[in-house]
């Protein structure tokens, strides 16, 4: 599906951005991958790593609040990932402004260079902050949600559709608890702070949040939701898998912060689908119709929700071990 593919990732340098990179170049063919993010040493370093796909990579200087020049970088490009954005939920509240410009104006522009570029796919990147918000980054990842789903009413006859990925703190990455804990263990720290011990977490490796989107790309008919099925985990139980007996104080919630990650709200379920590992929040638009729903899927129950807490699937702390194995 992304052989012979030009792909724009926004956000590039990012996290995710490298695994998605490297996972496609290894995995498929594509025509060429397109780099667009705003730090050039970043560009710099990341081109030096891939440097054996060179013939296949491009990289643009660029902020996503500067429409011309998303017009320019999108030109001949089929599909766009949209993984840029502020998300350090303190910088958000502190900068509210900004992040406005960049999590809500940035996405009115991609969506509009997607729109008159003819771009085929739009993947946008969301988060379960965005899920009943109560901090300014999840408040501005809410409107761009709603954005790119009504995007598609835009489309007419255009070939392109826009959907959405929602998944929480991809572990190991610089917005989880891991590389905290793993700081103070290796700076000779005894005691990881918890900031509430009722606190649970969904688990997702960022190789699996990039195969959700590329299940996104692939399969996607405009305005869903994708969500993985993954296991959650305690915090206290984390704790004890980085520092085996660990003193844990519990020093409060921080402002902004949630005790769970909640991906499907009850009032999402009536128009959620269940499948084998994901479920799919469906649009509730007039432009929808319930003809593209994907065979193989069972519709939850009225009052249905899906949260870190209410999980079926739960990681042991040896489990944690393992996979904490897998990240360092």
């Amino acid at each position: 599906m992304l052989n012979g593919k030009t792909i724009l990732i926004t956000g590039g340098t990012g996290s995710f951005g490298k695994c998605f990179t490297k996972y496609v170049l290894e995995n498929y063919n594509p025509k060429k991958i397109i780099i667009y993010s705003r730090d050039e040493f970043k560009q710099f370093n990341m081109a030096n790593q891939l440097k054996e796909y060179k013939d296949r990579l491009r990289f643009f200087i660029g902020d996503v609040r500067d429409k011309d020049r998303l017009y320019r970088a999108f030109e001949g490009v089929d599909y766009v990932v949209h993984a840029a954005a502020m998300k350090q939920v303190p910088a958000c509240e502190y900068n509210p402004i900004e992040a406005v410009k960049t999590n809500i104006n940035g996405a009115m522009n991609i969506i509009d260079a997607a729109l008159d570029k003819n771009v085929k796919r739009v993947v946008a990147l969301s988060t379960d902050k965005a899920v009943n918000p109560i901090n300014l980054y999840g408040g501005t990842k809410l409107v761009s949600d709603k954005l790119f789903i009504s995007a598609n009413a835009y489309a007419g006859a255009k070939d392109v559709c826009f959907s959405i990925v929602r998944y929480g703190n991809v572990a190991g990455s610089r917005g989880s608890v891991i590389p905290f804990f793993r700081d103070i263990v290796e700076s000779g720290g005894t005691k990881l702070p918890i900031t509430d011990y009722r606190m649970t977490r969904f688990w997702i490796s960022l190789e699996e949040g990039v195969e959700l989107v590329i299940k996104a790309l692939s399969e996607a008919k405009g305005g869903e939701t994708f969500i993985s099925k993954i296991p959650s985990f305690k915090i206290t139980d984390l704790a004890q898998a980085i520092l085996p007996g660990c003193e844990m104080p519990e020093v409060g919630i921080r402002e902004g912060e949630k005790l769970h990650e909640i991906m499907v709200t009850k009032e999402d379920s009536m128009n959620t689908y269940e499948y084998d590992k994901h479920f799919i929040v469906y649009p509730n638009m007039e432009w929808w119709n319930n003809s593209k729903i994907q065979a193989g899927g069972k519709k939850v129950e009225q009052g249905f929700a899906y949260s870190s807490d209410n999980n079926t699937e739960w990681l042991s702390v040896e489990e944690l071990k393992e996979k904490l194995n897998n990240i360092y």
